[in-house]
C-alpha cells in the first residue's frame, strides 16, 4: 500500500508542480548553467547506493589544484534562495517513481556516514529513505545528528500509513514557516559526526 501511495502522490505532485519545475529548471540554467540537475550517491534501503536527484544550487569553482572550493564560496544568492524554499529537492519525486525513495522515510544522508553508524543507527536503512521524515518535522536541522538518527529509528519502529500522512501534513507547515532550515550543510555535519564517532568507538562495518 505504501508503494502505491508513493506512486500516486509523486505522479500527481509532478503534474501539479510541472510549471514550477520547468521555471526552476530555467532559472537554474540561467544562473548556474548546465547541468541543471545535481546527482549524488546516497545509501538507500539496506544501504544500497542510488543516485539522488536535486536541482543544482552551487556553481562550479575550483582551487589551483583542481579541488572544488568550499560550499560557502560556491553557493550563490540564487542557490541559497532555492535551498531555503526546498525547491531544490523537487526532482526527488523522480527517485520516488523509480523506487529509490519513498515520500516519507529517513532522509538519505551522505554515504560516508555508513562507516560510522552504530548498529542501532544502521536500522534507519531498514526502510526506503524519504523526501521528508519524522526528523524533518521534529526540529529538522536544529537537531543534533544523533537526535535525527534516533527519530529515524523511531519511525522505522512505528511506521504506518497514518503516521506517513501526519508527517506529510506537518512537512507543509515546516516548508511554509521555514523552521530549522538555517544550519550547517551536510558535509560539515558528516565530518563532525564521523570525527565524534571515531573518537568514541571503532567504525561499524557496512
Amino acid at each position: 500500500m505504501k508503494r502505491s501511495i508513493d506512486i500516486v502522490i509523486a505522479f500527481i505532485a509532478l503534474l501539479f508542480l510541472l510549471p514550477i519545475f520547468l521555471l526552476v529548471a530555467f532559472q537554474v540554467r540561467r544562473h548556474l548553467g548546465s547541468p541543471i540537475f545535481f546527482l549524488q550517491e546516497r545509501p538507500g534501503k539496506d544501504g544500497r547506493i542510488f543516485k539522488m536527484i536535486k536541482f543544482r544550487s552551487m556553481k562550479d569553482a575550483f582551487d589551483k589544484e583542481g579541488r572544488p572550493l568550499p560550499d560557502e564560496e560556491r553557493i550563490t544568492p540564487f542557490g541559497q534562495k532555492l535551498r531555503s524554499t526546498t525547491l531544490d529537492e523537487m526532482p526527488q519525486l523522480i527517485n520516488v517513481l523509480k523506487g529509490d525513495m519513498s515520500i516519507v522515510g529517513p532522509r538519505p544522508q551522505m554515504k560516508e556516514f555508513l562507516d560510522h553508524y552504530t548498529p542501532e543507527q544502521m536500522r534507519r536503512h531498514d526502510v526506503k529513505p524519504g523526501m521528508t521524515g519524522l526528523a524533518q518535522v521534529s526540529g529538522r536541522n536544529n537537531l543534533s545528528w544523533e537526535e535525527k538518527f534516533e527519530l529515524d529509528v523511531q519511525y522505522v519502529e512505528t511506521q504506518s500509513i497514518w503516521l506517513d500522512f501526519k508527517i506529510m501534513f506537518k512537512t507543509v507547515k515546516v516548508m511554509i514557516t521555514k523552521e530549522g532550515i538555517n544550519a550547517p550543510d551536510q558535509e560539515v555535519g558528516a565530518v563532525r559526526f564521523s570525527s565524534q564517532n571515531n573518537s568514541q568507538s571503532e567504525p561499524i562495518r557496512k
